[in-house]
């Protein structure tokens, strides 16, 4: 069930954002999912992508500083109280949530968040067990 997020430290500065959309483009790699944190001197760009390896090593060998992340992609009804019953399962169970995002594609009536959280494979069968689907990277890429 591994989803492979691509993280880009990204000093606060006009051009910085474009240079990394412009390098995925020209290594045509498509952004599925993205998330910007940021304070007045830097950001943390996280990226869900269709070809997170090619990615990593684009970003690196142009002396940006990333890493790759092992993060969940969450499906669950589009409504209210959707995200909210994910969270109480997991909640339930102990398991502290880091940080989450929407993903930008939808699975017929389904809501996809991106989340990322402590000990990922006890996470996943945690929400499986209780009904929850969690999608694969693969099925993620192509969305």
């Amino acid at each position: 069930m591994q989803v492979n997020q691509i993280s880009v430290f990204l000093e606060n500065k006009s051009g910085r954002l474009a240079a990394v959309t412009k390098l995925l483009q020209r290594y045509n790699v498509n952004i599925r999912a993205l998330s910007i944190a940021d304070t007045s001197d830097f950001g943390i760009l996280r990226l869900i992508v269709d070809q997170p390896q090619l990615a990593f090593n684009a970003l690196k060998s142009e002396g940006f500083s990333v890493s790759m992340t092992e993060v969940i992609g969450v499906e669950m009804p589009d409504r209210p109280g959707g995200l909210a019953g994910v969270l109480e399962i997991l909640e339930k169970y102990e398991f502290n949530i880091e940080y989450l995002y929407a993903f930008i594609g939808k699975a017929d009536d389904k809501a996809l968040v991106i989340c990322r959280v402590e000990r990922v494979e006890d996470a996943v069968k945690c929400l499986e067990d209780n009904g929850i689907t969690v999608l694969t990277g693969e099925k993620l890429y192509e969305l």
